[in-house]
This record gives C-alpha cells, structure tokens and sequence, in this order.
C-alpha cells in the first residue's frame, strides 16, 4: 500500500465523501461518480478556482469516476478564446487530466432551447416585456412579496410565438425577456420569476452570429450537467439559494431513469491579502497595476505558476484546508508553507549575488582558480554535488558588509573573519571608498588552510558566519525580480469605505538588474526552482528570460518574515 493511500484512508472524509460513499453504498446512479469542473472564460482562473479543481477532479480519482472541463460560454459579451485556452493549460499544468474533449455550454444552445419551448408549452415560463430595471424593482425583498409581472398570464401560444421572434432577431436587446413562471412570494428571491433567456446580439466566440438569445446561468448550468449525466455537481457556497432552482429547473426537463444531478455546495477559498473577484482582477490589468493576468503577484493559477509554484504544492495546500460547509479566511502563508515544503525537498541549491560588493583576496595568486565541491542538496543527496569556481576577486552581498558593525553583527566587518561557504575563512583587511563616501571594494586575506573539507586541521577552525558568494571571473550577469504580497491589508475587498487599491502594497515588487549568479545557471530553463542560498526560493522566469539574458523571480523567502514586518 503506498503512503498515499495509507494517508488518504487514515484522513476522516469530508462531508462531500459521506454524501458519494451513501451513494455508492446504494447503488444510486449505477454507482457513478460523475463530476465537472465548469469555469466561465471571462478571465483567467485563481486559486479559488485551483481548491475547486483539485475538489472535483480529486473526487473523481478517488471514486473511479469521470470529471468534465465544461465552459459556461453563455454571455458573449465578457468571454475570450484567450481565456478557454489558459483555463485548459491551468487544468493541465495543475496535474488534471478531463473527461474527453473540453464541453461547452454553447454546444447545448439547441438543446436549451427546445427545453424552454417545453416548458413554455407546459406553462411554466412568459414572455416578459418589461426592462429589466423594472423586473427587479418588482422582485419585492426577502421580507416582502413580489409583484406579479402584467405578462405573466399571457397565453402559451402568444409566448411560444415571442420566444420564437426573439429566437429571429426581430427585438432589440432589453426589449423582451424569457422568464420562469414559479412564485412570487416565495421567501427566495431566485424562485420569484427568475429570468431564463436575454436578448444580446453580440458574435458568439464559438457559435458566430447563430444565436441572439442566451440562457442565463441557472437555467443552463443544471440542464448541461443533466446532459452530460453528472452526478455530483459540486460549487460554492453562495449558490445554494440557488439550489431550489436548479431542482426546479431539471424536475421540467427529467425523465424516468436519467441521472439526476445532485447540488452540493462547499465553502470557497478566501485568502488573506488577496483578492478573489474577477471584476477587480481584470481592474488591475487593466489600469497596469500588475503586468497582465500572470504576473506574478496576481492571485491567478498562471500567476503562481509564472511565481515559480509547483502543481504539487497546490494541491497539497487544497488537501490540507479541506472541504468546509462555512466560509472562512485561509492564512496565505498556509500556502506559502506548502509551497516551501515541496521545494525544500526539490529545489538545487545555488549561489547567486543580488547587491554585489566586490573582495579583492590580496594574498590570494592573481593567475590562479580552482574549483571548490558544493552539495545540491542536503534533503536530497541522489542528486549530488557540482564544481564551483573560486579565484582571487569574489562578489558578496553589500548587506553581508558593515563598516561600524555591531557586536552581534556575525557577517562581514573590518577586522573581522567569515567563512565562505564551501571554501576559506577571510578576513577584511581594508575597505575602499569612492569620492562620495561610498564602499565600492573590500580588501581581504584569506586563511590558506581553511578550505572547507580540505581535512586539515584548520579547516576545522570555527567562525560565526558563513556567507555565500560568486566568482567575480567566471559569474553570469541577470535580473533578479523580488515579488511581495500584492496587497498590505489581510481583506483588501472588505472596507467599504476604501477602495481595494488603496492597500496595494507599493514594494510588492523590486528589481535587482546587476546581479551576479554563479556560472553552473548558464543555460537555466525557463520554470526551473532553485534555493539561492540564504536568500530564497527563486524561478527562472517563463516569459522574459531568455539565454544569455536570465531573469530570476522570487517564488517565496526562506522563511514568513511578513508578520514581524507588519507588526
């Protein structure tokens, strides 16, 4: 048995399993377990989306089911081809595979509307004349019944015959509705005469100009997966209002013997200093706050990715959260220890300089190099170790260097000694300045017997600090991007008397373009992780690097330094 399924049988289940195992256990729908995951391509996926992906592709795995990459692609009006295709690449990349070929909710647009037809036939549904302002103004409140609409007792024939006109073309968008006729003084305000079809004569991404009317969400998200035979139709919390109309909608349609799909509503993601809503999102891109849908500080699976987040550290953060019935806030640095956790165990580590301040060894032969052996990884060792090249001008961090340090101050200082990791102990001799007072060089010495692992005595010796570093001969130039929280606030969306901007946090990104990174990440490739040692977790950048012309994001610091800095 592996440890996976040792782990996932010890785990209680969720309340979503209890439901799919009573199922199974009654041989209800033949015992399939039959799931979709449905996006509506008006924007890029976040990683709210990543919990439901996870959530109905996860449920599928476990129970030998099937699970469906549907789009709902019912509004024209606010849906890309760019937006289905980075959806499909999310799916994929997040280690998901779907049920055939991606479904469309167009490709029921026949379907949809014979079913309206016959509910109009039995009664059920009107032609509405009225602007949608004043439907709404009609609807009442929770409190208060509804007015009945003047047309909703207009005969079947007069509404099949409108429907059919609306079907044509012969009305102008807003000038007529399809409504269901079910109640309204009903205590829920989806059941009062909610609104089927709309009229919007806008080019369809898939369907061109073929069709004038579309189906509203409600009506058409139960009927596709009562098409596709879904069992379980798994979607967040704030639809379980909904739930009575999604019954009501497939009790008109239903036959003796289908599947009928069932709702089941889980609490969705909410991440502190983070935004989840598409409307702001898309805000963003467009006002170049961010660089586009992936930047990487963008709360989008393909942000993250472009970040340098694993597939497995994602879903390992959706498996640890769970499934919850009540909405909560997730702590983002539960997700930042995931992803840490995986990339501690994979990720090489290297050495890189973001601030370089130039050693000048003074004792050290100008002519001559050699290569120093440097594990890969200490979680890992089938991976090795690799050569690093050392000689007589090194770069260092300027942070490491402190002309006036302080007593525990246990890196660089004037007088004092550090090692240099996986090499010699050094020591600063004299620091050289420009005319304006800055320190552009240190002269150093170094201990010839204190090479690391030379099995001498004194490379035994011990010193207080150790720091990484770069052979200022044999480094390779590139950008190294330093990526932050987007926001400063934990709920950016709650103030109401604030805009979500105004807590944009104005160092969520700096960028370092003089860096020095050793001579082994010459020919990195775009996405690969490495650890920079005692820096962070970095990703060589998917779309701006290039050979010869690196560019290095950072995925996440080695430790959550955040909450001290904002206390």
């Amino acid at each position: 048995m592996t440890e996976h399924k040792e782990t996932e049988e010890k785990r209680s289940l969720n309340f979503i399993e209890s439901i799919i195992e009573e199922d199974l256990k009654n041989n209800k729908n033949q015992g399939a377990v039959y799931t979709r995951f449905p996006p509506e391509p008006n924007g890029y996926l976040h990683i709210g989306h990543a919990k439901s992906i996870c959530l109905n592709f996860g449920l599928a795995q476990k129970y030998n089911g099937r699970t469906n990459l549907r789009f709902d692609d019912t509004n024209p009006t606010k849906e890309e081809v760019e937006y289905v295709d980075s959806i499909k690449e999310d799916v994929n990349w997040l280690g998901f595979e779907w049920e055939g070929e991606p479904r469309f909710a167009s490709d029921y647009f026949e379907q949809l509307y014979e079913w309206a037809v016959k509910i109009i036939k039995q009664g059920a549904a009107y032609v509405d004349d009225q602007p949608s302002e004043v439907i709404s103004s009609q609807k009442g409140t929770p409190t208060q019944p509804g007015v009945e609409s003047p047309y909703r007792n207009r005969s079947i024939e007069k509404n099949l015959n409108l429907f059919e006109r609306m079907k044509n073309g012969e009305f102008d968008e807003g000038e007529k509705v399809l409504r269901a006729k079910i109640d309204m003084t009903s205590p829920n305000m989806h059941m009062r005469d909610p609104i089927m079809y709309r009229i919007l004569h806008q080019e369809h991404h898939r369907t061109g100009n073929k069709w004038c009317i579309y189906p509203m969400y409600d009506f058409a998200h139960g009927q596709s997966d009562y098409i596709e035979g879904i069992t379980h139709s798994v979607c967040t919390l704030e639809f379980e209002v909904h739930r009575p109309l999604y019954e009501w909608f497939l009790e008109n349609v239903y036959q003796e013997g289908d599947i009928k799909p069932r709702q089941i509503e889980f609490a969705r993601l909410n991440l502190s200093y983070t935004i989840m809503s598409k409307r702001k999102l898309l805000e963003l891109v467009q006002k170049n706050i961010v660089n586009g849908w992936d930047d990487p500080r963008m709360p989008t699976i393909s942000g993250f990715r472009r970040r340098g987040y694993t597939p497995a550290s994602i879903r390992k953060f959706a498996d640890t959260i769970g499934v919850a019935k009540r909405d909560n806030v997730i702590d983002v640095a539960l997700l930042e220890h995931s992803l840490r956790d995986d990339l501690n165990k994979t990720a090489p580590r290297v050495m890189a300089v973001l601030n370089p301040l130039k050693i000048i060894i003074t004792n050290y032969p100008e002519d001559k190099e050699e290569w120093v052996n440097i594990e890969n990884n200490p979680e890992d060792e089938a991976i090795g170790t690799r050569e690093m090249p050392f000689s007589r001008e090194i770069y260092i961090e300027q942070d490491d260097f402190m002309e006036d340090a302080p007593k525990k101050f246990f890196r660089l200082a004037p007088g004092k000694e550090v090692r240099l990791k996986a090499a010699y102990i050094i020591k600063c001799e004299k620091v050289i300045k420009d005319t304006e007072g800055n320190i552009t060089e240190l002269y150093c010495t170094y201990d010839t017997e204190s090479k690391s692992g030379s099995g001498t005595e004194a490379s035994k010796r011990k010193v207080k600090g150790t720091l990484h570093w770069v052979s200022a001969k044999h480094a390779i130039d590139a950008e190294v991007r330093l990526y932050d929280r987007l926001f400063i606030d934990e709920d950016p969306a709650g103030r109401k008397d604030k805009d979500f901007k105004e807590f944009i946090n104005p160092e969520s990104l700096k960028v370092f373009n003089n860096c020095k990174i050793e001579p082994n990440l010459k020919n990195a490739e775009p996405e690969t992780k490495y650890q920079f040692q005692r820096l962070g977790y970095f990703c060589v950048d998917r779309r701006d690097s290039k050979p010869g012309s690196l560019v290095f994001n950072r995925t996440v610091p080695l430790k959550d330094s955040w909450s001290k800095k904002n206390k």
